[in-house]
């Protein structure tokens, strides 16, 4: 959930409460600002003047941490896509104050009211940041476009460049934008279909209050703009995966597809909402099928994304295809430095590579460490947006405490009957009666207790 509106603060307890009981950092020590602001203060004196590129930026209107920024350039039958990174690697040395503290945390966190960043935000919002407001040091990924959609990594370099507009997912237009954005998207788009992958982004979700007391839990689908500027970075990340694949290096994204048990379960969650799932269709098949915009379509694809096995990081290993089932293809991250750790060695990787140079020996050591502390973010970052989604639905019901409601069994676990009410996006949990997954069933709710975030059900059938 990154998406909270809360305009009287009615929520501001229990976000203050999930912040101390995950121990989120409200800020950084003093060694690590001072050195962050110091860095801050650095000139780029190595680095290739690219600044006549007309580079843009597209995000949400509020962001100031901004990764990437791009400009696209036709080349015969393929477009180029010039994918410029901030370059953290520049700014952050191995060992320093603010590498220590960002090994510490892993990856910045969100919270509806606010974030706790990897880096200070006189390098993650100013320095670092691809803002308009001047030359800005990057890695630029030129990766290449073919008319099939296939991507490939043509360079790497370290570049000045000058960002000509910072556009927003919310109001941008058509003609903000540079020739071949939309085909580009399309391109790319076209080649996931193909190899059948099955990624799903579903929409946010947002609390409101309703006008009398209560909450309202809404669906905000993605616009055209995020999906198309997500496909340029899922080319640029699949280019660089490719590229140290080839080299017999690096780290990647991994991730199995759910198992049987989990597609039974996700079954059942689409009859509880009343989708038609035929029996013979791959559930990558159907999920490229919903439309975000629909709220049962949307509900569905949040219980997809939580009954995955979930993507972790791997280094390279001979012999052994890093795959990554929702992609259906050997991917990385690279593009989000400022808002995750391991991004910054990817980039120094395939720098090198991309200009006949050895990886550096930390690095690839690095690669064998990285897992582990990016797992144990992901698990921080995880449990945080769990807490959220549970505030936000115990504030949500707070007032139907003796409501019936139908629902679905989903899954049955050690006594336990895992439901999905079948006309609100919440699971929940119910003692097993002889229950199957599939069975239809109604419950009534017992209590809801935003404070502690938990909602109790009890059965009627």
């Amino acid at each position: 959930m990154k998406a909270l509106h809360d305009p009287q603060m009615l929520l501001a307890e229990g976000l203050t409460r999930i912040r101390e009981e995950f121990a989120v950092p409200g800020g950084f020590p003093a060694p690590v600002q001072a050195a962050a602001d110091a860095a801050a203060q650095r000139r780029p004196g190595a680095h290739a003047d690219r600044t006549a590129l007309p580079f843009v930026t597209l995000d949400p209107a509020e962001s100031t941490d901004l990764d990437q920024a791009f400009a696209i350039e036709a080349a015969g039958a393929d477009w180029l896509l010039h994918y410029a990174i901030a370059d953290v690697p520049w700014f952050v040395g191995d060992g320093d104050a603010i590498d220590a503290e960002a090994w510490a945390r892993g990856t910045t966190s969100y919270l509806p009211d606010g974030k706790a960043g990897l880096y200070p935000a006189s390098l993650s919002e100013g320095a670092a940041s691809l803002l308009p407001d001047g030359d800005r040091p990057a890695i630029i990924l030129t990766t290449r476009i073919d008319p099939a959609g296939e991507a490939r990594l043509d360079g790497a370099e370290r570049a000045l460049i000058r960002s000509r507009a910072k556009l927003a997912y919310e109001t941008v237009r058509e003609a903000d934008l540079p020739p071949g954005f939309a085909d580009l998207a399309a391109r790319i788009g076209r080649a996931e279909d193909r190899r059948g992958a099955a990624r799903v982004d579903p929409p946010e979700q947002q609390l409101e209050p309703n006008g009398t007391g209560g909450f309202t839990l809404a669906f905000r689908p993605l616009l055209l703009s995020e999906t198309r500027n997500a496909a340029l970075s899922l080319a640029a990340n699949l280019a660089v995966a490719r590229t140290m694949l080839d080299a017999g290096t690096g780290l990647f994204r991994v991730m199995a597809a759910p198992d049987a048990a989990a597609e039974a379960g996700l079954r059942a969650t689409a009859q509880a909402f009343g989708l038609r799932w035929p029996a013979e269709m791959p559930l990558a098949q159907f999920e490229r099928r919903l439309d975000g915009t629909r709220p049962a379509e949307a509900a569905f694809m949040l219980a997809v994304r939580r009954a995955g096995r979930g993507a972790t990081y791997r280094p390279y290993t001979p012999r052994e295809l890093p795959w990554h089932a929702a992609l259906a293809a050997p991917y990385a991250h690279a593009t989000a430095p400022l808002r995750r750790l391991a991004d910054r060695y990817v980039l120094r990787a395939v720098l090198a590579i991309a200009n006949g140079q050895p990886v550096p020996q930390d690095v690839s050591a690095t690669f064998e460490r990285l897992p582990k502390v990016m797992a144990r973010a992901a698990n921080r970052d995880g449990q945080i947006e769990r807490a959220v989604i549970d505030l936000a639905e115990t504030a949500m019901l707070a007032n139907f405490v003796g409501r019936d409601f139908a629902a679905t069994i989903t899954d049955v676990n050690q006594g336990q009957a895992r439901i999905q009410l079948a006309d609100l996006p919440i699971v929940a949990t119910v003692p097993a009666n002889h229950d199957v997954p599939g069975d239809t069933i109604r419950v009534r709710l017992a209590s809801a207790s935003p404070a502690q975030r938990r909602l109790e059900f009890e059965r009627l059938t």
